[in-house]
């Protein structure tokens, strides 16, 4: 597996990704209209591309296919964390949490934060970081839980 930055050409097969991993996986704790207020049809790819150029985006790929992304801010904030529907639990995660905590070392960042789904929170926690709080949060009109969650590397 091979971490490298986002080229301007991984932007609609991250947005596949992205809508697939939630519909298949994030729909086991977030009902049907949960799952379609975050990850819609009818994604915006000018939206994204740009979403993507703004932060430190990194992707994983595997054989050529893009199976998990993530993105870092200056501040230590992990922006979009998601691994591909069919490689949950193979290290693609880690990989992608260890090569974000490398460059915010790099940076002098010394805390990560991130606002965590139900289904990422038992990851996160077994990499160290600790719950903040349980908060709502709203997309598209619809209310969906998750967790301020951060972990001290410096």
């Amino acid at each position: 597996m091979n971490i490298r930055k986002f080229h301007h050409q991984d932007t609609q097969e991250i947005m596949q990704l992205f809508y697939d991993t939630v519909h298949n996986i994030n729909i086991r704790d977030y009902t049907l209209e949960q799952v379609e207020a975050w990850a819609p049809q009818d994604m915006d790819y000018q939206k994204w591309n740009e979403h993507l150029h703004s932060k430190m985006t990194y992707v994983a790929e595997l054989d050529g296919k893009i199976v998990g992304f993530a993105q870092l801010e200056p501040n230590g904030h992990i922006d979009c964390f998601y691994c591909h529907k069919d490689f949950q639990g193979m290290g693609v995660g880690g990989k992608l949490l260890d090569t974000l905590q490398t460059q915010a070392e790099k940076l002098g960042i010394t805390r990560l934060f991130a606002e965590v789904s139900i289904t990422a929170k038992t990851f996160f926690k077994s990499r160290g970081f600790q719950i903040l709080n349980q908060q709502t949060v709203e997309r598209r009109g619809i209310k969906l839980i998750n967790y301020r969650m951060d972990k001290n590397i410096g």
